[in-house]
């Protein structure tokens, strides 16, 4: 039990998806701080704040006025992006560039390999071995 479980604790994607959470969460807690202090100013300058200081579209509803919180939405879009950007263009593109050259690599002294033959052409093959091998026939 014990072994299988270090078998998977050791295998390099385990270590890379705990190091890329961990990172994300940091990240992730500098975009938001970046959002609070520079979106949403900028936001406020287009939409004014209402009673509970949430800025978005306010519709009077049947019990009062009613705020729908733009400013939530584009914070998560924007801390989204940015998470999403950061992770692609520091993990997942140095590694696709880093199994390219491996593949490459594995790949560099070997030619490229005939294709198979079809199964008509085996077929004829036979034939004719079967044809060669067979004693002439007396006419």
């Amino acid at each position: 039990m014990f072994k299988g479980f270090k078998e998977f604790i050791l295998r390099g994607n385990v270590i890379d998806l705990a190091v890329a959470v961990v990172i994300g969460a940091a990240f992730t807690a500098v975009v938001n701080a970046i959002v609070a202090a520079i979106v949403n100013p900028v936001i406020a300058l287009f939409w004014q704040p209402d009673a509970n200081g949430e800025i978005g579209f306010t519709v009077n509803g049947l019990w009062g006025p009613v705020t729908f919180p733009v400013s939530d939405l584009i914070n998560a879009l924007i801390a989204f992006l940015a998470v999403a950007i950061v992770v692609y263009f520091v993990f997942v593109m140095p590694m696709n560039r880093w199994k390219e050259r491996q593949a490459a690599k594995a790949g560099a002294g070997t030619d490229e390999e005939e294709p198979l033959p079809t199964e008509q052409e085996l077929l004829a093959q036979i034939r004719d071995l079967l044809a060669s091998q067979a004693p002439p026939t007396r006419s």
